[in-house]
């Protein structure tokens, strides 16, 4: 059962504002914290900035590749209530969760069926399940077909190549949450109308009977 949606790689006060407040907004907002790669990454001055606004009741989401402990002190005093991890093992993503009193989304990433029992290693530490491509700021995707039958006791996020105007029931009986970035983007930069249109189109799909 869908419950809501992330929205990641915001960079910009005006695109965060509109997601805000918008009549039905996601339940998390994502940014790029350590991963310079990404057109989507934000600096740490540019966070302080950025991130200095009323969030209402979205959950702010620090998206971390492999982060090192300079970063992950950095990052502690600005509002996050989630760290989603790459690339980190089970004993660091633990020792991350105790230390920094945040919660985690595990970010499994994927381009064959091998890849998917990876999960298993990380269910202790876990909040969130995401399953996601290789391709990190590529916006590449998977065949979510390999996870469509896995029973976890735990939420799961999906990620990969998932477009704004996609038909959102083909996720219903996949994922509880939707993560778009690539999708949501018209040249490379966050396109207003088309987060208008995936709001709301998951809106009407979560009120389904």
């Amino acid at each position: 059962m869908i419950k809501g949606c992330k929205i990641c790689g915001i960079k910009d006060p005006d695109t965060l504002n509109f997601i805000i407040n918008h009549p039905h907004p996601p339940k998390f907002i994502g940014f790029i914290c350590n991963y310079p790669k990404s057109t989507r990454y934000v600096s740490i001055n540019t966070l302080t900035k950025l991130l200095n606004v009323k969030k209402k009741k979205i959950k702010f989401v620090a998206v971390l590749v492999k982060p090192n402990y300079e970063i992950l002190e950095e990052l502690k005093s600005l509002p996050f209530d989630y760290y989603q991890l790459y690339d980190c093992t089970p004993s660091e993503s633990k020792i991350i969760k105790q230390k920094y009193k945040k919660k985690i989304i595990t970010a499994i990433t994927i381009k064959e069926k091998s890849d998917v029992d990876n999960y298993k290693s990380f269910y202790d530490v876990t909040d969130i399940y995401l399953f996601d491509s290789k391709g990190y700021e590529k916006s590449l995707g998977f065949n979510h077909n390999l996870i469509k039958n896995i029973k976890l006791n735990k939420e799961l996020m999906l990620a990969g190549d998932i477009k704004y105007d996609d038909n959102l029931r083909n996720y219903k009986k996949i994922a509880n949450y939707l993560d778009l970035s690539g999708g949501l983007e018209t040249s490379g930069l966050k396109d207003i109308s088309k987060i208008e249109i995936f709001l709301n189109n998951l809106f009407k799909i979560k009120n389904e009977t």
